[in-house]
């Protein structure tokens, strides 16, 4: 390369030409310009960018080193990490100047200094963005081979050690048209021409692709080559950085497949035809539409239709109006764009994705802007407008910053300073961008209905010919302007302007690519849903459609660049910039060939000679008087007070600098001139080498004493231990001589002693031998002789057994010939008995005897019980009687001899033995009965004891057993709730899947219908056309496709192993499988054209399962609560038999207890049996009725329906003929006054009574079809009124009374109290199927209403809305800051959103649903569904806004959250379950008004946010922002206790940040049987036009 040195003119020279004088000397690539770095194209690869020029400039000073945009970036990396500040790095330049080259050197610079001593996945994974972007958004221009056709700003992000740790990229302005149009010896986007180049690859065939100059979209320039590029090199490049990137092959290939399509998009052929050319068409056996309908997978049929035609509409009545060819090029044209505008974004997105910082938040960044440069070519256009309106806005930013500010700082330091005037481009910026501007006038003349080119040029004339000095309007053209820019004086085509500024793209190719069946394709189109606002999915423009519904305002491709320019400009105003101005040498592109007047006019146009005036004659460095102390004090002598700072200051600098005009001394800093910073770091470091030479002599000296003295002391020691180890040796000499002689000495006696050893141990060895040679030789010839005489036993009684064998072995076989054919003879029987049900019933009628006969026991035992107590009672009372009546003859005798005394003494000695007798045995009869007495007390004291025991015991046994009982049946009741809760989430899943395949349905049913029309247009009546909508719907007419449904072989096996009567049944549609269904009570899918299908069964099976098992734990749970109930009769039978007499002998008691314990065992015995037989006779009674009976049963009811009484009075026929009628004047056409004024469910009503009468008259097959029909109608009523409250409660009302109606008329329904309802011959079951998927439908659209509504104004109105007085300060800044980021897309004069706006929107949604009558629960359910997007949306914006964390913020959104609790309580609907779901929301309110200082603080905050996660507390701690002086920030020591605690906690929360805006809570629908229906009770008014129903 070469460098571009530069040498000032003399001051006094005034020569137009004293401006830097550049030379080529094939060195270095640049110079420095003040704070501009001025970097020269060498159009050719030159060795400076390695690995060793990266370290030689790493950690340099700027001022140390040669002019390279390396310096740049390592003085952008030193200040950022010296000074915490985020840092910019602005490259400009015209097209071709070197920007995208200067933008990846730097990024490398980053990534070798950011990272660590090998590249890590980051730095890896950054750099590898380069090559993806440069393919999809580069491509070759007349002025530049590798041309940016947009901008992008990467945010590098840095850790707290320096090093990358991620990074995000925004892009602005992609010129789409590029994708359809390229000029002469232009190309399209890079990543085309290297698809085209490796064609040949083995997993590129399948794309169909040919070589560049075969597609319409690649070959209009000419030019499909670049030299010195190898597309093929290039493509694998690309594909291994989306591998470092995390995209996945297959997503790569899907991508590439998308690319592909929009190739064969181009190729298609459009033809013209009709008179005129006014229509067009495109044949079906278009090679190019079938290879993009298969790659895109999409039905080509309806591209081919939709691509020449569009819908209108006009009078309320859908038109499909012809395009001509011009138009539908231009549609083909807009849809390929639009393609790859959306793939662009996706690829962004992903990219984003897989930079993201993973580790830690980013400390701070560094920000490489590349964006285009000016550009003027002969032809301007839209593009070209915008990319010079943003350098317009650059060059604005960089006169601010180097030429205003600099100046303003002098003014305001009161430096003598003569201003630099420099040329100021805001008079050019307002007159694009100002009040009545450019845009602004494009913009209005977009919204005017019959807006075009020519009438905003005449605007523009008008308003701006003679107001504005930068616009003039060329001599020899009516639709062009002129506008005179900083750079050049440009000339702009009005051609072409309001399309591109609108992008506009129909809704009905759209919406083809929304049913795609490819998922990426699917995802790039399936933004919202087919019935809101689909525009809003298309981010830089709208889709176009007849409807009227969705011609409204949208935001334009100008206002949105401007907002996203606006938000690039307070990025760069809030960080640190540096410049760096690319120059073209010459406009030929030869290497090493310079053209000074294009150079000198470049910088001119840039403002680089001003910098130069002011680098020259200004201060470009600067320190305020603290900094310059805190730095320098080391080159200033004695103490400084902190008053004398500056004085201090200025007489430093005069001993330093002995030139006063080198620097100078302003108010709160100290300015320098250019080297002078420079020459006081040299003395600085000069007094830094100086007094480190000092230290390093001083610990020399002390080193080198410790040092000796170590050395001293080592040396006695050694001499100290060498003395010891000599004496040892010597010592150690005399014990071995020693100990060798005694060694000697015994080793010769050990040898002896073992010689004599070994003699004596041979010489026994051999006696034992021969000693036990002979007697082993005795003692097998004994064994012979007695082995012989065994052989002989053994044959013997083998001969004997083998024949007794034979023998028994016949008997046997003869006894189990017979038993055999016993058994089998009772396993016949016992099979036929478990087969039959009287079987059953007779194990369960001993039961019950067994149970009778335990209750007369017990009976009897009471009754004896009884009769023991009536006997102790008779005994008491006759030993009381007579205790009495031997104390009277005791007292009479007593008083006999007190009156007698002289007769007593003339007793003879006989009646004084008498009496003596008399009063002994009466006195042993009375303490006979006191001993009994007391014998009898202490039994009965000893029998209360035990009662009482036994009552504590049965209490406590009671007790215990409820409580087991409860606990299980709670565990059941949990467990079942939570597994219907997830099938409900699950089949809704089901079911909005079902929702994408109805719109793909739908466009077949639409083609279909176009298909079958005549080529000429004619009119039809709307109830015709609706019939024909509605008529394929009904079961009635027969299926198109005719496949006949076979079991699935898991069925077969499923079936032949629960039941054995089904192994040689045939298999019939009405299999074993749909008999179940309808014996448990599960509804049929309505989908018969599913029949068949693998996916049917399997789901038919989970929700038959389901039902069983939920049927059976419901019994299991009552079969409980009996058991519970009988068990504690039984326990209170049991104590009143435990209770003894007091009368009773211990003999009977024992026997009672006896009886009570054996009683107690055999009904624990019984109970055990009987829970078992339960079990065994369900499933026996299941397999059953699944069996023959069942089927049989099932085909007999039909055919003698069973009615259980009443009359069909009261009803409403309906002819077949009129059932269109009926369903349009009554559902589809209504009107929306009329329909809201209706009684409450009456177009359920009239339906159900129509449905009822003909099930009367026996037309099942027409009750099916004006229920299919109903079904219909609603369906198409739901999608027009898809933005209308009131219609859709309506609708919903209507289709849960009609539901509820059908079920409850059911045959299979117990009538209850009402016995005379008439029941239902024909299967309910589909029917309400699909009545419960069209409530869910009704009640998701419900739902979608008002989250379309709310969204906007959630974060508005919750977080920013200011209702509390006193607190407007904080309001207004909010109010400002979003004004300034461009972030509020409301119109300049509209009010802020409040809570009001919030609480009238759920107010309607409301009123709505009570206007109806809906039941309460859904309510609830629905506001509870609100609430978590309130929370949610809320939430995830306060944890993503700094300016949000704080003490007054949290004040007001607490108080925004009460308003909704009362609204809530007020209606009664904070017992659904939607006041919890504000639980977070509150606790980060709360989070933020609590005190942050101390460990108590922190476990307060931990036990008050429980909901909260570790993530997210830690995020609001993190972001809390003080408003006040007031306030203190929260400091990092508090945050980390804090996260402590919650590690403690371990509370199981999922580590998640932001809460999920798209969960979606599973709805339940509550039964509310409806009163009997007559048609006499309905109060039909006459605008319903249905007066041809007759009452029957």
């Amino acid at each position: 390369m070469y460098e571009q040195s530069y040498t000032p003119a003399p001051k006094n020279s005034k020569s137009p030409l004293s401006v830097p004088c550049i030379t080529c000397n094939e060195t270095w690539p640049g110079l420095f310009s003040g704070i501009v770095l001025v970097a020269i194209n060498p159009y050719e690869q030159l060795p400076i960018y390695g690995e060793e020029v990266i370290d030689a400039y790493s950690g340099q000073d700027m001022a140390d080193m040669e002019p390279h945009i390396f310096s740049v970036a390592e003085e952008a990396y030193r200040t950022m990490t010296r000074e915490e500040k985020n840092q910019s790095i602005i490259i400009s330049g015209e097209s071709g100047a070197g920007k995208t080259v200067s933008a990846k050197f730097t990024m490398r610079y980053f990534a070798v200094v950011g990272g660590a001593s090998q590249q890590t996945s980051v730095e890896e994974r950054v750099l590898a963005s380069n090559p993806i972007m440069e393919a999809i958004g580069n491509a070759k221009t007349t002025r530049n081979d590798n041309s940016s056709r947009f901008g992008k700003y990467i945010e590098i992000g840095f850790g707290r050690k320096g090093d990358i740790i991620g990074a995000n990229m925004r892009t602005y302005l992609l010129e789409k048209s590029r994708v359809v149009f390229q000029a002469p010896m232009e190309r399209n986007y890079h990543i085309f021409y290297q698809l085209c180049a490796s064609k040949d690859l083995p997993e590129m065939k399948a794309l169909k692709l040919e070589a560049a100059e075969y597609f319409r979209y690649t070959n209009q320039g000419e030019e499909t080559q670049i030299p010195g590029t190898d597309d093929i090199v290039e493509l694998e490049r690309t594909r291994n950085a989306f591998t470092i990137l995390g995209v996945q092959s297959d997503q790569q290939m899907e991508l590439f497949r998308i690319l592909a399509a929009v190739l064969h998009l181009g190729n298609i052929n459009i033809q013209a035809s009709g008179r005129g050319g006014d229509r067009s068409y495109i044949d079906t056996d278009d090679r190019s539409l079938r290879l993009f309908a298969k790659l895109l997978g999409v039905e080509g049929a309806q591209m081919a239709h939709w691509l020449c035609h569009r819908r209108l509409a006009v009078g309320g009545e859908m038109l499909v109006k012809p395009m001509p060819g011009q138009q539908a090029v231009g549609a083909r044209d807009a849809l390929a764009k639009h393609i790859y505008g959306q793939l662009f974004s996706w690829t962004v997105q992903r990219l984003n994705a897989g930079l993201r910082a993973q580790r830690e938040r980013p400390k701070s960044f560094i920000g490489v802007l590349d964006i285009y440069g000016f550009e003027t070519f002969d032809r301007n256009s839209f593009e070209q407008f915008c990319i010079n309106y943003a350098n317009e806005k650059l060059q604005q930013q960089f006169n601010r910053h180097v030429f205003h500010l600099e100046q303003e700082e002098y003014v305001r330091e009161e430096l003598p300073w003569s201003r630099i005037e420099f040329s100021d481009n805001q008079p050019c910026i307002d007159l694009i961008e100002g009040s009545l501007g450019l845009l602004d006038l494009l913009d209005e003349e977009c919204r005017m209905p019959k807006g075009s080119d020519e009438s905003w040029a005449r605007k523009l004339y008008d308003q701006h010919t003679t107001r504005s000095a930068h616009f003039r309007k060329p001599r020899m053209s009516n639709t062009a302007f002129i506008i005179l820019h900083f750079a050049d004086t440009v000339q702009y085509e009005c051609d072409g302007f309001l399309g591109k500024n609108r992008d506009t793209v129909f809704e009905e190719p759209i919406n083809i690519m929304r049913a795609s069946q490819s998922e990426l394709v699917a995802e790039l189109f399936q933004q919202d849903s087919p019935g809101g606002a689909v525009a809003l999915s298309v981010p830089n423009g709208s889709l176009r459609s007849g409807k009227r519904t969705h011609r409204e305002h949208k935001l334009t491709v100008g206002f949105q660049f401007r907002q996203s320019l606006q938000l690039l400009m307070d990025t760069l105003n809030s960080t640190t910039p540096h410049y760096v101005r690319c120059i073209k040498p010459n406009d030929v592109k030869q290497p090493f060939v310079f053209d000074p007047k294009r150079a000198v006019q470049q910088l001119r146009a840039c403002g680089v000679l001003e910098t130069i005036r002011i680098s020259a004659a200004g201060y470009p460095s600067r320190w305020t008087y603290e900094e310059f102390i805190s730095r320098y004090r080391v080159l200033l002598w004695g103490s400084l007070s902190p008053g004398e700072v500056r004085g201090s200051c200025q007489r430093a600098l005069s001993q330093l600098i002995p030139d006063p005009e080198q620097y100078c001394c302003g108010k709160t800093k100290v300015f320098f001139r250019a080297g002078q910073v420079a020459v006081l770091e040299k003395l600085r470091a000069e007094r830094l080498h100086a007094a480190g030479v000092i230290i390093q002599s001083w610990v020399r000296g002390w080193l080198g004493r410790r040092r000796f003295l170590r050395l001293r002391w080592a040396t006695l020691t050694l001499q100290r231990y060498a003395r010891g180890g000599l004496a040892r040796r010597l010592a150690q000499t005399l014990r071995y001589t020693r100990a060798a002689l005694l060694i000697q000495k015994t080793y010769r006696m050990v040898m002896v002693r073992q010689l004599y050893l070994m003699i004596r141990e041979a010489t026994i060895t051999i006696q034992a031998y021969t000693r036990g040679t002979l007697v082993r030789k005795n003692y097998r010839k004994l064994l012979e002789e007695r082995s012989a005489v065994c052989l002989q036993a053994a044959v013997r009684g083998w001969l004997q057994r083998r024949a007794f064998g034979r023998v028994r072995a016949a008997v046997v076989l003869l006894q189990c010939c017979v038993r055999r054919r016993l058994a089998r003879r009772e396993l016949q029987k016992l099979r036929a008995e478990a087969r039959s049900v009287e079987k059953l019933g007779e194990l369960n009628k001993g039961m019950e005897v067994k149970l009778m006969m335990l209750q007369l026991r017990a009976d009897h035992q009471a009754r004896e019980s009884g009769s023991l107590r009536e006997t102790l009672q008779a005994e008491r009372e006759a030993h009381s009687s007579e205790v009495e009546q031997l104390r009277s003859a005791l007292h009479l005798l007593e008083t006999t001899l007190q009156e007698e005394p002289k007769r007593s003494r003339k007793i003879s000695e006989r009646e004084e033995e008498e009496r003596r007798k008399m009063e002994e045995r009466s006195a042993n009869e009375v303490l006979q009965l006191t001993q009994e007495l007391e014998a009898l007390k202490t039994e009965r004291d000893g029998l209360l004891k035990d009662k009482e025991d036994l009552s504590a015991h049965v209490l406590e046994q009671e007790k215990e057993q409820a409580d087991c009982m409860q606990k299980a049946v709670c565990e059941t009741v949990e467990s079942v709730q939570a597994e219907l809760e997830e099938e409900r989430r699950r089949y809704q899943g089901l079911l909005r899947e079902f929702t994408r395949l109805e719109q793909r349905y739908d466009n077949l049913r639409d083609m279909s219908l176009l298909t079958e029309r005549p080529r000429e247009h004619r009119r039809t009546d709307s109830t015709q056309s609706v019939v024909s909508l509605l008529e394929p719907l009904s079961p009635g007419t027969p299926s198109f496709t005719g496949t006949p449904s076979f079991p699935s072989p898991e069925e077969v096996r499923r079936v032949s192993v629960t039941s054995p009567a089904f192994e040689k049944r045939p298999f019939s549609p009405d299999g074993p499988l749909n008999v179940l269904m309808e014996e448990v009570g599960v509804a049929k899918d309505a989908a018969d054209k599913m029949q068949g299908e693998d996916l049917r069964h399997a789901y038919d099976a989970v929700r038959v399962a389901n039902k069983f098992l939920e049927n059976q734990l419901l019994t299991q749970h009552w079969q409980w609560e009996e058991e519970l109930a009988a068990l504690r009769l039984q326990v209170e039978g049991s104590e009143r038999v435990r209770v003894p007499s007091e009368t009773a002998t211990s003999a009977d008691l024992q026997e009672l207890l006896e009886q009570v314990e054996v009683r107690e065992l055999e009904c624990c015995r019984l109970r055990k049996e009987l829970t078992d037989l339960r079990g065994v006779a369900s499933l026996r009674r299941i397999l059953a009725l699944t069996g023959p009976a069942a089927s049989s049963s099932a085909l007999q009811a039909p055919v003698t329906p069973q009615r259980r009484g009443g009359s069909a009075a009261g009803l409403l026929e309906c002819r077949k003929k009129d059932e269109a009628k009926l369903i349009k004047n009554l559902i589809t056409d209504v009107r929306v006054d009329s329909a809201l004024s209706l009684p409450l469910g009456l177009a359920a009503q009239v339906l159900f009574l129509c449905v009822q009468q003909a099930d009367c008259s026996g037309d099942q097959t027409r009750a099916r079809s004006l229920c299919a029909a109903a079904v219909a109608g609603i369906k198409a009523a739901l999608k027009k009124h898809c933005t209308d409250l009131d219609m859709t409660a309506l609708w919903l009302k209507n289709t849960c009374l009609l539901a509820d109606l059908l079920i409850q008329h059911s045959s299979k329904q117990d009538p209850g109290p009402c016995e005379d309802l008439l029941p239902l011959a024909f299967d309910v079951s589909e029917t309400s199927r699909a009545l419960s998927d069209l409530r869910i439908k009704a009640y998701q659209q419900l739902l979608a209403i008002t989250e379309s509504r709310l969204q906007s104004i959630i974060v508005p109105a919750m977080l920013e809305s200011e209702t509390i007085p006193g607190l407007s300060g904080s309001a207004s800044k909010l109010a400002s800051s979003r004004k300034r980021a461009g972030s509020d897309p409301r119109a300049p004069g509209s009010e802020a959103p409040t809570m009001v706006q919030v609480l009238r929107e759920l107010g309607a949604l409301h009123a709505a649903l009570t206007h109806q009558e809906l039941p309460l629960a859904l309510q609830e359910q629905a506001l509870r569904q609100l609430s978590h997007l309130l929370t949610a949306s809320a939430l995830n914006s306060l944890l993503l806004r700094k300016d949000m964390c704080c003490w007054n913020r949290g004040l007001q959104i607490r108080y925004n959250v009460s308003l909704l609790e009362e609204w809530l309580r007020s209606r009664g609907l904070q017992t659904g379950g939607a006041v919890a779901t504000l639980e977070p929301l509150i606790q980060a309110a709360q989070l933020l008004q609590m005190s942050k200082k101390s460990e108590s603080d922190a476990a307060a905050l931990v036990q008050t946010c429980k909901v909260l996660s570790t993530q997210q507390i830690v995020k609001i701690l993190t972001l809390y922002s003080p408003q006040s002086d007031a306030e203190e920030r929260v400091t990092l020591n508090f945050i980390r206790i804090v996260q402590g605690l919650l590690r403690e906690r371990s509370d199981g929360q999922p580590p998640q940040l932001l809460l999920d805006v798209r969960r979606v809570f599973p709805v339940t629908f509550p039964h509310q049987p409806p009163p009997p229906q007559r048609a006499e009770q309905l109060a039909i008014p006459e605008s319903l036009k249905i007066s041809f129903l007759r009452k029957a």
